[in-house]
C-alpha cells in the first residue's frame, strides 16, 4: 500500500465567496430589523418576519456548505490526479 502525503497549500486565498453569504447574512438582519412590525400591524407579521428572515439564512448557510464540499472534493479531485 502506497502512503503519500498531502500538504496544504500555503498560500491561503480569501474565501470572496464566505464573505458574501456573510454580508448576506448580516443584510437580511439589519432588514429584518427595519422591517419589524410595529404594536399597529396584525400579530402574524411577526413570526413571519423571524420565519422569512430565518430561512433566508439557513439557505444561505446551506449553500456555503455546498460550496466547501465541493471545494474539497476539486482539491481530493487534483491530489489524486497528482498521484496517478
Amino acid at each position: 500500500m502506497r502512503h503519500d502525503t498531502v500538504t496544504p497549500a500555503t498560500n491561503a486565498k480569501v474565501d470572496w465567496e464566505g464573505i458574501g453569504y456573510i454580508g448576506s447574512i448580516v443584510g437580511v438582519l439589519l432588514l429584518g430589523a427595519m422591517s419589524w412590525p410595529g404594536p399597529a400591524d396584525p400579530a402574524w407579521h411577526e413570526p413571519a418576519l423571524i420565519a422569512g428572515m430565518a430561512t433566508a439564512i439557513a439557505g444561505m448557510l446551506f449553500r456555503y456548505q455546498a460550496h466547501l464540499d465541493q471545494k474539497r472534493e476539486v482539491q481530493k479531485a487534483k491530489a489524486e490526479a497528482r498521484r496517478s
